[in-house]
């Protein structure tokens, strides 16, 4: 991360100003915004453009002018996590650089292993022998304390808490401020709610809400 220095945001929402001044305190900057909607730049300056062809046309453009080092962050919030690694895989297409970031005054253990595009925001905990996937969101005061497991794609929201040796299969959603005991395994493409306690497994697909958390959509059955 310490060599990047010009980077592209795919979002151009209100993410995309979290990351542009995660971006900023670790010294790089933002050149430029994509999104599929049509929307405004939400950053003065930088320019949005629209579309997956837009992107496709902007490198190109690139090509004549030497950008060593350019990188690509997501800001894809949410449950959204298969399109989070869809970007990622489209950033790797034009060999950009996908690195995990981290906000100063994040606590990331020097044990804990960080995926690609991963993203820890400020004052967010990741503890001893935690393994993170790529293109992962580790929101503002989230805590993953020791041993957990995360793959790719998953989002923990704003205050939530995962006690130690969690297991998260990919694309999960975390609300803000929920809790998961130790030891619990989460199964891909699940949602727990925010402000929800986990306190047994979750099944492949399901939405959990409540203290204890409880099955409010059924899971996907294989």
């Amino acid at each position: 991360m310490d060599k990047v220095s010009e980077f592209v945001i795919w979002g151009s929402a209100g993410h995309a100003k979290v990351l542009a001044e995660l971006i900023s305190l670790r010294g790089g900057r933002v050149i430029a915004l994509f999104d599929n909607s049509d929307v405004c730049s939400a950053l003065p300056e930088v320019p949005v453009y629209r579309g997956e062809k837009s992107f496709h046309d902007w490198m190109k453009d690139q090509e004549g002018i030497r950008r060593e080092g350019l990188a690509g962050l997501i800001a894809i919030g949410g449950g959204r996590g298969s399109d989070r690694l869809r970007v990622q895989a489209l950033f790797r297409e034009y060999e950009l650089l996908t690195p995990a970031i981290w906000h100063p005054a994040a606590v990331v253990s020097q044990s804990a292993q960080l995926g690609a595009g991963t993203q820890v925001l400020a004052l967010a905990n990741i503890g001893a022998d935690s393994k993170i996937g790529e293109a992962c969101i580790i929101n503002h005061r989230a805590s993953v304390d020791h041993e957990c497991t995360l793959g790719n794609g998953i989002h923990i929201a704003p205050g939530a808490t995962l006690c130690g040796c969690v297991s998260i299969a990919n694309n999960v959603f975390i609300g803000a401020g929920a809790t998961i005991l130790p030891r619990i395994t989460i199964g891909a493409n699940s949602v727990v709610g925010a402000g929800a306690v986990v306190t047994r497994d979750v099944p492949l697909g399901a939405v959990v809400v409540g203290n204890p958390a409880r099955l409010f959509l059924k899971p996907i059955r294989s």
